[in-house]
């Protein structure tokens, strides 16, 4: 008898006609939608505390409102992973305020920073995609929350969660002179349609858009889920390439370019035709290969497209130009002119924490200098709006008195850390406060150096802070030191480049927290001491012996 073929399981495709829960997180969004876990927060949890909350809902519906909890004080590194989330969790949330294109007005800014200081201890952290991120906010206020938020304009509805989570967008979207289109009226078609539809509401895991016509490539539409890039065609119409497919975390892949070119007009009508491919062709088997990114591997842009087009679009889309390269810097940090003949002037929190507080005062420096308009950006960075050119000086001025700098240092400019043990129930080392301390000390070590030269400091292996694609990505982990104790350390990896490459693992190659700024003042002093004119530093670690990167 012939050998017997194994048959291949299924990967829990909806189109394929999978539609059987094959995990416990399938199986609960199809016991419930998350997005109905909403009114039960507001009529039943707030009124009833913490302990009246459905496990089911607590550690998974809630998401889907921007809502997670937060890990307990006290918990080492070592226990991430071995403890149940019962055992790791606090009594308090992290509540994500979704700000797609990163726009905020002044009243919203302020609302955000009222909300800080009277719901969350006056914690705010401005995250790389966008959005502001408080802390220690109890279940019975998040009503009264949502409430100031939405009477501003602003939510939290699916900053989390197996759905579309927020679309970033250039901050400068109808403001930078040297933009290739202002992708406003798409990114707000999109998010007015889709954000809070069940239509949407259970993909097999988290989706990333990036939406931009900025010439900096500021979005890094390499790494998301789908990216639409500003290009300019052969009969000089504006529109977008599109990029599907990139993602970080353990398995990093880039986004593959569809060779297409898309109107404006039909930008959402292509964004619904690639998400709901996600959401019938997505792997739902594993949580671990379901992202878009697995099945764009699998695929090929080739047939993705051809799916895109003859099963959702019911035409073809012509074939479009690729993007212009981007700069070496993408955070619109600096003073730069608009298109109306003010300017904007772009300034660094130190890896994006500020406070209630501190949002205040950027609002009031928004309105006396500017029109009060604020942005945020993708780097945890901001941006205020609007200054007249004999005001930017004052501006700022008035910025760095708060510490906000506008023309930071190479370390404050392109540093950036996730939100690490302080907070986050998956990390294993301190971030924020590690990488302000390494900023502080490699000014004061490295003060000529003004290299562009990217630093990510990540919790642990899941990539929040980027740190595959980063000139030094540090990833948090416990590591031996030389007295042969276990501590606080990180895996580096070197030379990430956007859209080309990932850092190089050197092998054996870690440093402990307390030995992270010896190194990098080391590698850097390398760098600095062997490159050739115009060399970066990815260029330079791709060449250089494994020696000096060590």
């Amino acid at each position: 008898m012939p050998p017997a073929t194994k048959r291949k399981k299924g990967e829990g495709q909806w189109a394929l006609g999978f539609r059987e829960p094959l995990n416990k997180n399938e199986e609960n969004k199809k016991n419930d939608d998350g997005l109905n876990v909403r009114r039960r927060i507001i009529d039943i949890y707030s009124k009833t505390g913490f302990d009246s909350i459905d496990p089911a809902d607590l550690r998974g519906r809630f998401r889907w409102m921007g809502l997670y909890t937060q890990r307990k004080p006290g918990i080492d590194g070592g226990k991430t992973g071995a403890l149940e989330d019962e055992e790791l969790e606090d009594r308090y949330f992290m509540m994500r305020v979704r700000i797609d294109g990163g726009q905020l007005s002044g009243p919203q800014l302020r609302t955000i920073s009222d909300i800080s200081t009277r719901y969350a201890r006056g914690t705010a952290d401005i995250t790389d995609r966008q959005n502001v991120q408080l802390h220690w906010v109890r279940i019975e206020d998040v009503p009264a929350i949502w409430d100031a938020l939405e009477a501003v304009g602003l939510h939290t509805m699916e900053a989390c969660g197996d759905v579309p989570r927020t679309i970033i967008g250039c901050p400068l979207a109808g403001i930078a002179a040297d933009e290739v289109i202002d992708a406003t009226a798409n990114l707000r078609d999109i998010h007015d349609r889709y954000i809070g539809s069940p239509e949407f509401s259970n993909l097999p895991r988290k989706y990333k858009t990036a939406l931009s016509g900025c010439t900096s490539h500021c979005t890094v539409h390499e790494i998301n889920d789908i990216g639409f890039v500003g290009v300019v065609n052969e009969e000089g119409e504006t529109g977008y390439q599109l990029y599907v497919g990139g993602g970080l975390s353990t398995n990093p892949m880039f986004a593959q370019s569809l060779g297409v070119f898309v109107k404006p007009e039909q930008a959402t009508e292509v964004w619904h035709g690639v998400t709901s491919i996600f959401r019938d062709y997505g792997y739902r088997r594993l949580r671990s290969r379901a992202r878009l990114k697995f099945l764009m591997k699998d695929w090929g842009a080739g047939k993705f497209r051809e799916v895109l087009e003859k099963e959702y679009l019911g035409y073809a889309l012509p074939d479009g130009p690729e993007p212009a390269a981007p700069l070496a810097r993408r955070d619109h940090v600096g003073i730069r002119p608009q298109q109306d003949g003010n300017f904007y002037v772009g300034f660094a929190p130190r890896v994006g924490r500020v406070s209630g507080e501190m949002l205040g005062v950027i609002g009031d420096l928004a309105e006396r200098y500017g029109s009060g308009r604020v942005r945020t950006t993708i780097e945890q960075k901001m941006v205020i709006l609007d200054v007249p050119e004999e005001n930017t000086e004052a501006l700022a001025d008035e910025l760095a008195k708060h510490d906000l700098q506008v023309r930071p240092s190479t370390f404050r400019r392109q540093t950036m850390a996730c939100t690490g043990i302080e907070y986050c129930k998956l990390a294993i080392v301190d971030t924020k406060q590690r990488a302000m301390d390494l900023v502080d000390e490699l000014e004061k070590r490295l003060p000529d150096f003004d290299q562009p030269l990217t630093i990510n400091v990540n919790g642990c292996p899941n990539a929040c802070a980027r740190i595959q694609v980063a000139d030094i990505g540090l990833k948090g982990q416990l590591v031996v030191d030389e007295n042969g104790d276990q501590v606080e350390g990180f895996q580096i990896h070197l030379g990430g480049r956007l859209g080309a490459s990932f850092g190089k693992k050197v092998r054996g190659l870690k440093t402990t927290s307390s030995g992270l700024t010896d190194y990098v003042e080391r590698v850097v002093r390398k760098f600095d001491e062997q490159r050739t004119e115009g060399e970066t530093f990815a260029e330079w670690v791709h060449r250089a012996d494994d020696a000096d990167l060590k």
